[in-house]
């Protein structure tokens, strides 16, 4: 069983910036896709962004493309999502997830609690 913990989370205003990170209990971890998904109040949990075992590939949602960065240390085990110009719509619950890889959610086998993000304007 793969246990996920997502950290980092918080309040900020309108242009500032927050980092993510998620650490796996996977003894493979470094053998599995990881992703961040949202979930803002009312609406469908959305893909933020993804990244491949090695690092060396990563993929965004457009509304993000440019102002978030995924990465993942594989030697320390984390996955960050560094957040800059964060914007009110950026508002959600912000999970973390390890499996196959891919945009879609249900490429993703293991699912990490969340964390709150808020960004106020």
């Amino acid at each position: 069983q793969v246990q996920l913990v997502e950290s980092g989370g918080g309040l900020v205003q309108a242009g500032g910036s927050l980092r993510l990170s998620c650490a796996a209990s996977a003894r493979f971890f470094s053998t599995y896709g990881m992703a961040w998904f949202r979930q803002a109040p009312g609406k469908e949990r959305e893909f933020v962004a993804a990244i491949n075992w090695s690092g060396r590939s990563t993929d965004y949602a457009d509304s993000v493309k440019g102002r978030f960065t995924i990465s993942r240390d594989n030697a320390k085990n984390p996955v960050y999502l560094q957040m800059n110009s964060l914007k009110p719509e950026d508002t959600a619950v912000y999970y973390c997830a390890c499996g196959r890889g891919g945009s879609d959610s249900r490429g993703y086998e293991y699912w990490g609690q969340g964390t709150q993000v808020t960004v106020s304007s």
